[in-house]
């Protein structure tokens, strides 16, 4: 019985967080990455790795989720968390780092979102 209820009850639990994450929440993503980037001539765009534990917005969150419900790959998964970071964390909401292209991972250690 008792397994029979846990069957039942944690995915109405992960649904439930993941679409607080999606609307209001967000998450967090922590990762120990090489990032590369691409950015106008005279800027430095070597790839380096960086540790990074950031906040993502819920927009973030619901890209992540329906990506992933819609089977998305590992690599299509990465290209929208480096999205993410370029926008969050590189260019701090509009506020730095304006003419950033693109940010990318080119190796990556350690990857995890938490809610």
């Amino acid at each position: 019985m008792e397994r029979e209820v846990k069957k039942r009850w944690q995915p109405q639990i992960r649904a439930k967080a993941k679409a607080k994450a999606a609307s209001t929440g967000g998450i967090i993503i922590d990762t120990r990455a090489r990032m590369g980037y691409t950015a106008p001539i005279g800027s430095t765009d070597q790839d380096r790795i960086r540790h990074l534990t950031v906040a993502l917005p819920p927009v973030y969150a619901a890209r992540l989720f329906e990506a992933q419900e819609a089977s998305a790959t590992g690599q299509q998964l990465q290209q929208i968390a480096a999205e993410a970071l370029k926008e969050v964390y590189f260019q701090d909401g509009g506020r730095r780092a304006g003419s950033l292209e693109e940010v990318r991972f080119t190796g990556i250690e350690h990857f995890e979102f938490d809610l």
